[in-house]
């Protein structure tokens, strides 16, 4: 009996003592006290959450209307969340409740709302936040799920106001946390559809047909051409982890996106909370989707980002950077340690011979010609040499001349337009002109020679507009040479310049070049 009721006395004790565990559990998780939340505009990001309790957090967000940068002498009327494209970055913690205001700014045109992928309930908050010109909409969620996610207007018609800047990120944090690194930033992409084509300078309204057919003038990272490169990069030093919070605004395009030189070591695919890959080198991120990347950066220099669908980085604007200082590692990444000359007439492995542009196998089925190689071999070419002086020409210098164009034409397109464009008018932010450029007239014949014969890195001045890219140098034989930049001036500038052999035997290996 003595036994029996030792036992009953132990059961009621454990029950009492789980009872009083479970109500110090639940009390631990009911909100404990009303914060303000700490917005912060692309690329920066709001602090971690260190609480390990859920609060009440009150976010305000403002609606602006605005004409601002698309991209150098180019104007587009922005909708945005607190003034900037991207709109404000929002950090939560997994269970907290928010209480939301939209506040409409009085000189708005059109009523606006929000969705955010982070609610759990009808429109992701878009109907309880519709607002007009001058009011203010307070509603309120509890955010259920912890992940990345994108928010963005959802007032008709919708394609418009997200077209126009109207999104953002809110990341809701996960109860743990997330792993701690040295840096985080924010980047979102997004396309923009205007009248004029890329870099038409002026004010450029919303193309609406553009839009239909999904054919976006511009790609671009954080709002506009050129938000992340020069003193606007991102910044880490060798060792550091960086966490990338990347977004895609779209409205239409899915983003290959990419960080040329680095190797993601996690991702969080589609801005879930699961680390799913590690090693990845491009990830997907859809339109109205994320993604969290994480990577250690281990030797210094520039790290450019981009969309990998290509021509929307170098010919749309998809480009940012991130400048990493600190000591080199010569085992992970030497440089180049040699730069010798190649004929081609190594046979153990040169398949053209350069000499007739022909395969050396004769067995082989020659699929691809060789650039030029029909046209003329490299002795014929001597003979299109432009003459060193006027009195020189020959009785055969008209037909010699036209061959010398086609020449410098072809070469212009095969190895120059990619980045100078067909017309030369360059690539805005990136590749300077080559049409009315006044650092060609400064540098002259001499400084072109010298650029296409050893290349160019590093900061330059055209048109009063700063570049800061690198140009490799060509590989062209001296009348290539001479025939291409004949081309740029006669064709490109309608200019009487013309560059011959004996030019650019003279100039290729002087320090003719100048940046300024």
């Amino acid at each position: 009996m003595k036994k029996i009721k030792y036992i009953t006395a132990f059961l009621i004790l454990t029950i009492a003592a789980f009872i009083l565990s479970s109500c110090d559990e639940s009390k631990s998780q009911e909100v404990q006290e009303v914060i303000t939340a700490k917005l912060t505009q692309a690329p920066h990001v709001p602090p971690p959450i260190t609480r390990d309790y859920p609060a009440k957090v009150k976010i305000e967000l403002e609606v602006l209307e605005l004409v601002g940068k698309l991209s150098d002498g180019v104007e587009y009327t922005f909708w945005t969340f607190g003034g900037e494209v991207p709109g404000s970055f929002i950090r939560v913690r997994e269970g907290d409740e928010v209480e939301f205001h939209l506040h409409n700014h009085p000189s708005s045109k059109l009523p606006h709302n929000i969705d955010l992928h982070a609610v759990t309930g009808p429109g992701g908050g878009a109907e309880a936040s519709f607002t007009t010109p001058g009011h203010t909409s307070v509603f309120n969620f509890k955010v259920l799920n912890p992940g990345l996610y994108v928010y963005h207007c959802a007032t008709a018609p919708v394609g418009l106001h997200i077209a126009n800047g109207m999104y953002g990120l809110i990341l809701v944090e996960p109860k743990e946390g997330l792993p701690p690194v040295d840096r985080e930033y924010y980047v979102m992409q997004s396309e923009f559809y205007t009248e004029g084509k890329y870099g038409e300078e002026g004010y450029q309204p919303f193309s609406m047909e553009k839009a239909l057919e999904e054919n976006p003038d511009y790609v671009v990272f954080n709002g506009s051409v050129g938000s992340m490169v020069g003193d606007k990069a991102l910044r880490a030093k060798v060792g550091e982890k960086v966490r990338l919070f990347v977004g895609n605004g779209g409205p239409n395009l899915v983003s290959s996106f990419h960080v040329i030189g680095e190797i993601f070591d996690v991702v969080y695919q589609e801005g879930g909370t699961t680390r799913n890959q590690k090693n990845v080198q491009t990830t997907l991120v859809p339109a109205g989707g994320s993604a969290i990347v994480e990577f250690q950066v281990d030797v210094p220099g520039e790290f450019i980002l981009v969309d990998h669908s290509i021509f929307r980085a170098f010919n749309k604007g998809a480009i940012g950077k991130i400048a990493v200082t600190g000591p080199e590692d010569e085992i992970i990444f030497s440089h180049k340690t040699a730069d010798e000359l190649y004929s081609g007439n190594k046979k153990d492995f040169g398949s053209i011979d350069p000499t007739t542009g022909t395969y050396r196998d004769n067995n082989t089925k020659e699929n691809y010609v060789p650039q030029f190689a029909n046209e003329a071999s490299e002795q014929d070419y001597s003979s299109l040499t432009p003459p060193a002086n006027n009195e020189s020409k020959s009785e055969n210098s008209s037909s010699t001349n036209d061959d010398l164009a086609k020449m410098g034409k072809q070469l212009y397109q095969s190895t120059c337009s990619a980045c100078h464009m067909m017309d030369g008018s360059g690539m805005a932010n990136v590749f300077p002109p080559i049409k009315d450029s006044d650092w060609i007239k400064k540098n002259g014949k001499a400084g072109m020679i010298a650029a296409v014969a050893n290349g160019m890195n590093g900061e330059i001045t055209v048109n009063g507009k700063k570049y800061n890219n690198v140009m490799p140098p060509q590989q062209l034989t001296d009348t290539q040479m001479a025939a291409v930049l004949t081309y740029v001036y006669k064709e490109i500038n309608k200019s009487n310049e013309t560059v011959t052999v004996e030019d650019v035997k003279k100039y290729k290996n002087s320090n003719a070049l100048t940046r300024k």
